[in-house]
């Protein structure tokens, strides 16, 4: 094993939090303002992402239909990566770079917010899902890595400032987080 290997992750992780903490937190308040006023107006969330994305899109829906903070009200949310059925049919019947964009097309209503998670900015599959909410008037959140989104636009694009794949999921995990306590403190009634 080679010394001070977790130390050098950690002091790494810090300064990336740090940097995400002032460049991403404006954008990231407005994503919590928009939904707090989706929810509360009735609408859902939608979130999708590849491999460890997948698995943070599955980790928010479940913490909006499960609970957070406290126990309350189930928010509606679905994970477009959980269904094995839907996902290998949808690959093997449209391929797998339509695999969002077919769950979008047929889920999505103006005013749901819809999630992309892509620590590279260049998944096609959360490419074209993205583009496809955006034409159903969805509210878009990418959330990327230092390279932004690759061909496409969402409304709010959260890029953390590294190249690290650890470091960008765990500053996602941690901005999911900060969104649920919000809604908790918003909408949140005790069930």
């Amino acid at each position: 094993m080679k010394a001070g290997r977790i130390a050098k992750h950690f002091a790494s992780h810090t300064d990336v939090v740090g940097r995400s903490a002032v460049g991403l937190e404006a954008q990231a308040e407005e994503v919590a303002g928009v939904l707090i006023e989706s929810l509360r107006d009735g609408r859902k969330v939608i979130a999708f992402g590849n491999g460890g994305s997948a698995t943070q899109a599955s980790h928010l829906v479940g913490e909006l239909i499960g609970r957070f903070s406290l126990t309350r009200q189930p928010f509606p949310a679905i994970s477009l990566a959980s269904d094995v059925g839907t996902v290998t049919c949808i690959a093997n019947d449209f391929g797998y770079e339509n695999l969002f964009a077919r769950q979008v097309e047929a889920l999505a209503q103006a005013g749901d917010v819809v999630f992309g998670f892509t620590t590279s900015g260049r998944s096609e599959n959360v490419v074209r899902g993205l583009t496809v909410a955006k034409e159903k008037n969805a509210v878009t959140v990418a959330l990327t890595g230092a390279a932004g989104l690759n061909g496409a636009t969402a409304d709010y694009t959260l890029a953390v400032p590294s190249d690290v794949t650890a470091h960008i999921q765990e500053v996602h995990l941690m901005l999911m987080h900060v969104w649920c306590i919000y809604i908790d403190e918003a909408l949140g009634r005790a069930a």
